[in-house]
């Protein structure tokens, strides 16, 4: 039986806040683990969050299959989320994904941290919209 990882309280608020927000919203914990999407990031993403479930963020983003709007593929280090993650700084950037129902779309993404203190990391916040 896996156990379950305790959820600091700053990702529980902010889910409850992205749970309320019209803009396509995700959350994950310090190691990398989607924690959450919103019902407006499903609309862009093809899938419910009940279907998707926590998953390691990278393998999660992956299967959209970022790319440049020339339709070069975006590494995991130059992706925003992962920016947040590694480097603890917010970051921004524009690509092209395939959503889970076949749909190609061109994205923004942008992506900063959540910090409980000035030293304490917890996760990252990602916001993203068609264009």
């Amino acid at each position: 039986m896996e156990k379950r990882r305790y959820k600091h309280l700053v990702l529980i608020l902010a889910r409850e806040f992205a749970s309320n927000l019209a803009t396509p919203t995700l959350i994950a914990d310090d190691q990398g683990t989607l924690v959450f999407y919103n019902e407006a990031a499903e609309a862009v993403v093809g899938r419910p969050f009940a279907e998707a479930g926590e998953i390691p963020l990278d393998e999660w983003t992956a299967t959209f299959a970022p790319r440049t709007v020339d339709s070069e593929p975006v590494p995991a280090e130059r992706r925003p989320a992962r920016i947040a993650l590694d480097q603890r700084r917010a970051a921004h950037e524009r690509y092209r994904i395939t959503s889970v129902d076949g749909a190609e779309r061109l994205v923004s993404v942008t992506a900063f941290p959540l910090f409980a203190h000035a030293d304490e990391f917890v996760g990252i916040v990602a916001i993203f919209w068609r264009e």
